[in-house]
């Protein structure tokens, strides 16, 4: 499968049909996360009563799960939605934010993942790793992990063990189910400088699943490359984090389909 001519034909799926995300996400980014699905053509609901969130899920095309401003009633929201999409059969993905910081964090991961199943574990190195190792730390929600060969094996062995695909987001993001993995190396520094980009990443690698069906790691490693490509053409209007966001939101928009085939760059390993 040629990714990037696959990864134009997702995005322009996406734009068609909207595929309609729900997220249980953090407070500090439910209005980032929104636009950032908006821009991409997705339409995104966030709702976490308990309440609701089964039958919201119900009418849902992929859920999206972030552990960033955590509650305990929050967990069991997550269960519920998450055991609601397995019925269903869309994609999960859940982002880990601060998994190995807290354990609390880290628990509430293990968690969700023992209670329902996942598709998509996104994060950055140290919150992927620390729920495989008790002696990786994460500092507060920045990585202390550098991407080498060795974690890319890790990573192919963690998403065996847990069943799911691993997406692990740096300045070379790594993406794998264990059999295909793919680097891609799309993305500015300064996206880093700007709160809720990265859990914007997960939203929009659920209307990427969404709107794949299957051949979900591709979809996810066409995410990454489509998320961090804007990133690519938006840090030319501006290299400043506020007026970057505007950019970002305007690229994510408006992004031409022939800067896909110039300035994609996935890479399949194996």
């Amino acid at each position: 499968m040629d990714i990037k001519q696959y990864t134009a034909e997702l995005i322009k799926k996406i734009k068609t049909t909207s595929p309609l995300v729900h997220n249980i996400t953090n407070f500090v980014v439910m209005n980032s996360s929104a636009n950032i699905l908006l821009a991409a053509g997705a339409s995104p609901v966030m709702a976490h009563c308990i309440g609701e969130v089964e039958e919201m899920t119900a009418l849902a095309d992929a859920l999206v799960l972030n552990i960033g401003t955590l509650q305990d009633d929050w967990i069991e929201s997550m269960i519920c939605s998450g055991k609601a999409a397995n019925v269903k059969g869309i994609p999960v993905i859940l982002d880990p934010v601060g998994a190995g910081a807290t354990i609390l964090r880290t628990q509430a991961v293990k968690k969700i993942m023992t209670e329902s199943s996942i598709s998509v574990l996104r994060g950055n190195a140290s919150e992927i790793f620390s729920l495989a190792s008790d002696n990786i730390r994460t500092r507060g929600v920045d990585s202390t992990l550098a991407v080498n060969h060795q974690m890319v094996e890790d990573a192919k062995k963690l998403a065996s063990d847990m069943n799911c695909i691993i997406a692990i987001s740096g300045a070379k993001d790594i993406v794998t189910d264990g059999r295909t993995t793919f680097q891609v190396q799309n993305g500015q520094p300064v996206m880093t400088k700007v709160t809720g980009i990265g859990c914007g990443l997960s939203a929009v690698t659920g209307a990427f699943c969404a709107a794949a069906g299957e051949n979900l790691i591709f979809a996810v490693a066409a995410a990454f490359g489509f998320y961090g490509m804007c990133g690519d053409l938006a840090v030319r209007i501006s290299d400043k984090p506020g007026s970057f966001f505007v950019a970002f939101i305007d690229t994510l928009y408006s992004a031409p389909s022939k800067s896909i085939a110039d300035l994609l760059k996935i890479e399949m390993l194996g």
